[in-house]
């Protein structure tokens, strides 16, 4: 004789905004350090490096602090997205990442590898564009059911509305 089990069903647990914008800055900043990695592939790339130029610049402190600071944005964002007040990560978000957009597009402009960068491009677009549509739609909480009457004589009821 079998017995019947009940068959489970898998539940979604809901993931706490913060989560999802460290998921998506994670996102954003694997992309950006793939792309620039993978790009050594290319032919004349690191042999333009060994001889002191990136793309048209001289290699130079100046240089690879300016990339080591725009990589530095994405990792920022990842703490921050789950460390900051809600207030301040909901604008925070909405700034750097409206900001981001442009600057990843920057990057696919005069490139010949138009399929490899373009590709990186839309992939860190969808992934920005998730962050603001995260940050833009942060769930709201009502306002306190209880007000102050004064000091020291406690907390009223507020009246209901109908």
């Amino acid at each position: 004789m079998t017995t019947r089990r009940p068959t489970a069903t898998l539940q979604d647990r809901p993931i706490p905004v913060e989560a999802k914008l460290a998921a998506a800055w994670t996102g954003v900043m694997f992309l950006y350090a793939y792309v620039d990695i993978i790009a050594f592939f290319k032919p004349g790339v690191v042999d333009g490096i060994l001889a002191g130029k990136v793309w048209e610049f001289d290699v130079s402190q100046t240089l690879l602090t300016t990339f080591l600071a725009l990589m530095a944005i994405p990792i920022f964002m990842v703490v921050l997205s789950t460390t900051l007040p809600a207030r301040a990560n909901r604008i925070t978000n909405l700034v750097v990442a409206s900001v981001q957009i442009p600057y990843a597009a920057f990057n696919v402009v005069g490139e010949s590898w138009t399929y490899f960068y373009g590709l990186g491009v839309v992939l860190e677009v969808i992934l920005l564009a998730l962050i603001l549509r995260f940050a833009w739609t942060w769930p709201r909480t009502a306002p306190s059911a209880t007000v102050a009457t004064g000091p020291g004589r406690g907390a009223a009821r507020a009246p209901q509305q109908a």
